[in-house]
């Protein structure tokens, strides 16, 4: 029997190379993404671009109303809510695009799709090594997950636990973006900003962290930008 993953398609950068991965590593893809109220909405039009490039089986795409909990600047009709930061201040204080438990509230639907297709595993782009100090992408936050995954499922009950993978958990985003070249994930049809501009803004941390990324892999972002660091263009 084939093996299936279920993956967690955002429509940025590293939910995409994430998914290639698992397509290499000879998964069956099944897609999902949320549509929960973000301002950046071209993440789900890049997600459905990479579940087809990637060749999902399936791809699910859940509405989930996470304004009604929180006061993120990514759930903010205002962009000027979101703050811009410095390379090196990103990541010493959790930032207002923080959205409390996304990856938990993503995951567990996951999770329960995974259940009823009968896959093998999860896959989701978490990232602790350039990222913005979000609780949810720590390795400790994926290895509870797993714990808990492991005894609150009845595959996990009778033995067969759903494994949650999270291949790029320990890379800085220059690896990440090589293995996305590497595997020839279409980089080019993802989105990161977390603005939802016609481009993508080159001063919010996501910006930020691709660009210091690209400039790193040596390589040539193709997303279209408002404004670029003078040292990305130096």
């Amino acid at each position: 029997m084939a093996k299936k993953a279920v993956s967690l398609i955002s429509g940025g950068l590293d939910s995409c190379v994430t998914s290639f991965i698992a397509k290499e590593q000879g998964y069956g893809i099944y897609a999902i993404s949320f549509r929960y109220g973000q301002l950046h909405k071209k993440e789900l039009e890049c997600s459905n671009k990479i579940a087809r490039a990637v060749g999902a089986e399936d791809h699910v795409i859940l509405d989930v109303d996470l304004q009604k909990f929180s006061k993120s600047s990514l759930l903010n009709k205002s962009a000027n809510f979101i703050q811009d930061h410095g390379l090196k201040e990103i990541g010493k204080e959790i930032p207002s695009t923080y959205v409390p438990a996304r990856n938990t509230v993503f995951l567990s639907l996951a999770l329960a799709y995974a259940e009823s297709i009968e896959a093998d595993a999860i896959f989701i782009g978490a990232n602790a090594v350039d990222y913005s100090a979000y609780p949810d992408c720590r390795p400790e936050y994926i290895h509870a997950y797993q714990k808990m995954a492991d005894v609150a499922t009845k595959i996990g009950a009778e033995g067969r636990p759903i494994k949650i993978e999270a291949p790029l958990l320990r890379l800085p985003k220059s690896e990440i973006i090589k293995i996305g070249l590497k595997l020839k994930a279409p980089l080019a049809d993802t989105w990161s900003c977390y603005r939802g501009g016609e481009k993508a803004c080159g001063r919010c941390d996501s910006c930020l962290l691709r660009l210091k990324g690209f400039k790193e892999a040596e390589a040539k972002d193709p997303m279209p930008y408002e404004y670029y660091p003078d040292w990305y263009t130096s």
